[in-house]
């Protein structure tokens, strides 16, 4: 008997141009369920257009797509009730609190006890100390973690996060690293849209690189490396990235946490 679970996300033969551009040219993907897949590609390769198709804010041209089971173009009632959608930039009311935030898209999604959902929220999104502020006064990393909570309102089968950190700093970034893998490990499938490589080295389970509108590789990093020479091992006196360098400065280690090795430059 076989048990594995079927993809969350499947997509073949995907095709979408607008008037002469053709901006997915055969697309075929498929997502494990409960991974993070890290969908690579510059700017203009098709990315969002793939995520606005799969989150039915599009149709496509040619071929098909399903999400959790159910198909995009005829089933798009159930798929919307089990995904969800973090676009590039936090879509966060800047007047309402944190905890009204949360509160009113759990009211709109029409989820049961919508006040203790908020709060079990910004305790796990570690928000629970600003969610009487209003959401003007919280840095970037704050406002993408409370957007991200906002989008699992309803337990989603799996989100979209496209660009998640575009625009953030290196703590804030480290600190949506570790929510979208806290997500994974909770079971929730996510797709991830990034040009930042390292980001997709850190979390993704799977990684695609989309090209002028065509998967031209698919696979584990693992298998991404096979693509490449064997390294050969030499003698490098390694000097510290800006990144670990800015991060002891600020007492932060590469996950976020607060370090006792602050330091201050001479």
């Amino acid at each position: 008997m076989n048990t594995a679970k079927p993809p969350a996300i499947r997509i073949q033969g995907l095709r979408k141009s607008y008037k002469d551009l053709q901006v997915l040219k055969g697309v075929d993907l498929d997502v494990a369920s409960g991974s993070i897949f890290a969908l690579l590609g510059s700017n203009g390769a098709g990315k969002t257009t793939i995520v606005r198709i799969l989150a039915t804010l599009l149709k496509s041209d040619e071929g098909t797509a399903s999400v959790n089971g159910y198909d995009v173009a005829t089933e798009a009632a159930q798929v919307r009730e089990s995904i969800s959608l973090t676009g590039q930039f936090a879509a966060v009311d800047e007047i309402l609190t944190g905890r009204e935030n949360l509160v009113m898209i759990a009211r709109l999604r029409r989820v049961e006890g919508p006040k203790q959902v908020a709060d079990d929220l910004l305790e796990r999104f570690g928000l629970t100390d600003a969610g009487a502020r209003r959401v003007a006064t919280y840095s970037g990393g704050m406002r993408r973690r409370l957007d991200i909570a906002m989008s699992l309102i309803g337990e989603p089968a799996v989100i979209f996060l496209d660009e998640p950190t575009t625009g953030l700093d290196p703590e804030a970034r480290l600190e949506v690293w570790q929510v979208i893998q806290d997500l994974s490990d909770g079971g929730t499938t996510v797709l991830l849209t990034t040009q930042y490589l390292d980001e997709a080295e850190k979390l993704a389970d799977g990684i695609a690189i989309l090209h002028e509108g065509a998967i031209i590789v698919n696979g584990t990093l693992a298998q991404l490396r096979q693509l490449l020479p064997p390294a050969k091992a030499e003698y490098v006196e390694r000097q510290p990235t800006l990144e670990e360098i800015f991060l002891s400065i600020v007492g932060k280690d590469k996950n976020g946490k607060t370090t006792a090795n602050a330091k201050e430059a001479p």
